[in-house]
């Protein structure tokens, strides 16, 4: 993702867990020169006995769990930042600096992670829970989204688990469409064909009212789209406006039709979308054409 880096919101939920059992320190990548494992932001909580986070892995978070832990057990509460050289000295050859940060912290010291973590969340929605949306919602969900999963079926609903997965039952699904937040990525597959126009079909009346909504995937074969953009181009939408819809979705490369891989080709896909503000243009739609799959049969 673009920007500082974060911690997902699984780190953190590891991390409060772990300061709920004694103090710990936060230790953070505050500067960077050169080449380096992670770049600035990215943090890990170390306690007595676990960590939570990553600041890279490999020999220099080895070297900072052990100062960390050295600072723990001298009950020093002074923040400290330490320049580490990522030579041979540290066994390591990335080439670059790291300066890292180390402050004592609580369990009332998460919430400044839980927000920053909270606020690089990209916002997707999924229209149906079928087996690729359920699959879909397991490996997004330690990822840095903000799922919400929609469905005309309360039974089909999966368990939320909040802030990352959130559920809505909506009957007609697509009039959820109006409620999505500015920037969603949206992700069609539903049981029913006809419900997977109507979303999309809602999705680019929005995109011409709003042009909030970066990115459209509709699962489904390449003859499917090719009878949605027939009866949409009959009710008046133009060729640029049908660009906007990616179908089908995932990245080419990536061959299989089990939900669990088409999961992850999907994940892949709105990984490298990036974190961007809202596009009004068709580039993210264009870019993720260009890294589509073989045909996706429709459920």
């Amino acid at each position: 993702m673009n920007g500082a880096e974060h911690a997902t919101w699984d780190d953190v939920e590891r991390a409060r867990a772990l300061l709920t059992r004694g103090p710990g320190v936060l230790v953070r990548v505050h500067d960077v020169q050169g080449s380096a494992p992670r770049g600035v932001g990215a943090w890990m909580v170390v306690t007595a006995d676990a960590t939570a986070g990553s600041i890279g892995g490999g020999h220099l978070e080895w070297q900072a769990m052990a100062h960390a832990r050295a600072m723990l057990a001298r009950l020093d509460s002074r923040s400290k930042r330490v320049r580490w050289a990522l030579g041979p000295s540290l066994g390591q050859c990335c080439g670059g600096v790291v300066h890292l940060s180390f402050e004592r912290i609580g369990v009332a010291d998460i919430e400044p992670l839980a927000q920053a973590a909270l606020a690089t969340l990209t916002p997707v929605a999924i229209f149906g829970m079928g087996h690729v949306g359920r699959a879909l919602v397991d490996v997004l969900r330690p990822l840095p989204f903000a799922v919400t999963c929609i469905d005309a079926r309360a039974e089909a609903l999966p368990a939320p688990h909040p802030p990352v997965v959130l559920v809505e039952h909506a009957d007609p699904v697509q009039d959820a469409v109006d409620d999505l937040p500015a920037g969603a990525r949206v992700l069609v597959m539903t049981h029913r064909h006809d419900d997977d126009f109507a979303i999309v079909r809602a999705a680019l009346e929005r995109l011409r009212r709003r042009g909030d909504l970066p990115f459209i995937g509709l699962i489904g074969s390449r003859s499917k789209w090719n009878g949605f953009q027939r009866r949409l181009q009959a009710l008046g939408f133009g060729p640029a406006e049908c660009q906007r819809v990616v179908c089908p979705i995932g990245l080419a490369g990536i061959a299989g039709k089990a939900p669990s891989v088409i999961a992850v080709s999907v994940a892949a896909q709105l990984l490298m979308l990036g974190a961007s503000p809202v596009c009004r243009g068709t580039t993210a739609a264009q870019g993720a054409r260009k890294a589509l799959s073989a045909d996706r049969v429709p459920r």
